[in-house]
Formats: structure tokens, sequence, C-alpha cells
């Protein structure tokens, strides 16, 4: 005798949503921190703060472009040396490329507003044009 379809479905338990707590995650903020904690979060490598104390254009200066540019090849030189032993890590390689046009706009920058500026940066860092 051929059961029927509405049988079938009469016939199956009826699942009950059990709701399952999860872990909540304490979220971090800067308030829970002291400020002597925040600071060292933010402090560059030692070899990072020796090339921005000699690029630096004035004591505390960061963000400039000589700056920029200077930290940007350092991490340009990092890579090639990488790319050199792993020369399949194509990943990495696009990062490369990705820096070295950083570097040639704000070196195009730093030439439309102080060709003098670009000039000392260019032989400092040890670029060729």
């Amino acid at each position: 005798m051929p059961k029927d379809k509405k049988t079938k479905e009469a016939v199956k338990p009826v699942k009950k949503a059990v709701k399952t707590e999860k872990p909540v995650k304490k979220i971090s903020k800067k308030a829970d921190k002291t400020p002597s904690e925040q600071v060292i979060e933010n402090v560059p490598s030692e070899e990072k703060r020796a090339v921005i104390e000699d690029f630096q254009v004035k004591p505390g200066d960061t963000g400039s472009p000589e700056v920029q540019v200077a930290l940007l090849s350092k991490r340009i030189e990092k890579l090639v040396s990488h790319l050199k032993e792993n020369p399949s890590d194509n990943h990495s390689r696009r990062g490369l490329l990705g820096i070295v046009s950083k570097r040639r706009r704000l070196l195009n920058y730093l030439e439309k507003k102080d060709n003098a500026r670009y000039k000392t940066v260019v032989k400092k860092v040890g670029l060729s044009k």
C-alpha cells in the first residue's frame, strides 16, 4: 500500500530551535588603556626611526614627501631582496609595483613643488633620475 505524501510529512519530527549562547568578545577601547600604553603601539622600529631622522625637514616630521619617499625606498629595497629569493611570489611583486608607483607620484609632486628639494632627495636616496 503506497504511503501518501501528506502522511510522510506528518510523521517527521518537528525540530525545535535551540538557542546557544556564544561567548561575548570584549572589544578593546582606547579608554581602557593608559596613555603610556597608547603611545607604545605607535612607536616606529629603530630602522624606521633612523630613516625618519635622516630625512625629516624639521623635528617631529614624519609626513613630508622626503620622509615618505625614503621610507618607501627602504620598503622597496626589502621587497626586491625578498623577490630575488622568491621569484614566484606574485602577491609581493604586485605590492612592490604599488609601492614604486606611490613613490613615483610623491617624487613627481615634489619636483613640481620644489625642484631643489626633489634633487636633494633623489641624490640622498640614491635614485638614478
